[in-house]
């Protein structure tokens, strides 16, 4: 999992947990209904790399944040490509690749603890409904640290089928790595129930 916590100082770190969670919903979905051309994904990524900046995450940290990621965006790129036209391709990547990387960000430098407290807290008058506010906020954290997971798993089936020189297919590809990711998924439920998650 990428993300994990680095301990620091900066503004970023200090702003509370629900802060960042709420400013980390409102950005994706402004750039999901606001940017249309590659123009508006560059000034994504410049603020986001400003932001980095700001919260004193080397580059090396900011890179691997995105790197697990660039497969997955390589084959939704091409699908794009195929079925739309290279202007939205870029816009529909640079904005997956900002939303990683403004996720990661959150994580990098709020403390996991912190994160489920402020969900916990967000989500408290929905029990009323019958809505469980811890179970809920541990599956928003799991699914915040967990995406990237999956594209680390995509990348290694990739660099296991390019290490034995087999051609590429779409078919061969997404099948061991949908085998991977419900071994994954099964071996992460089994260790939430050891430790209780699933008691009523």
């Amino acid at each position: 999992m990428i993300g994990l916590y680095s301990p620091g100082d900066s503004l970023l770190h200090r702003l509370p947990a629900g802060v960042k969670l709420a400013l980390l919903v409102l950005a994706i979905v402004a750039m999901t209904v606001f940017v249309r051309s590659s123009l508006g994904v560059a000034g994504a990524v410049v603020v986001v790399g400003c932001l980095f900046a700001l919260a004193r995450i080397s580059w090396r940290v900011a890179l691997a944040q995105v790197r697990p990621v660039l497969w997955m965006t390589l084959i939704i790129g091409v699908f794009q490509l195929l079925t739309t036209s290279p202007a939205r391709a870029v816009v529909v990547c640079g904005v997956l690749l900002v939303s990683v990387a403004l996720a990661a960000l959150v994580t990098v430098t709020t403390r996991v603890t912190d994160m489920l407290d402020a969900l916990t807290r967000a989500l408290g008058p929905l029990r009323r409904v019958g809505v469980n506010p811890e179970r809920v906020s541990l599956l928003l954290a799991l699914a915040i640290r967990c995406v990237p997971l999956l594209a680390q798993i995509v990348h290694e089936v990739a660099e296991a089928r390019r290490a034995r020189g087999v051609s590429w297919s779409a078919t061969a590809l997404v099948t061991p790595v949908l085998v991977r990711a419900l071994r994954t998924a099964d071996a992460m439920g089994e260790a939430l129930a050891a430790r209780g998650v699933d008691d009523d």
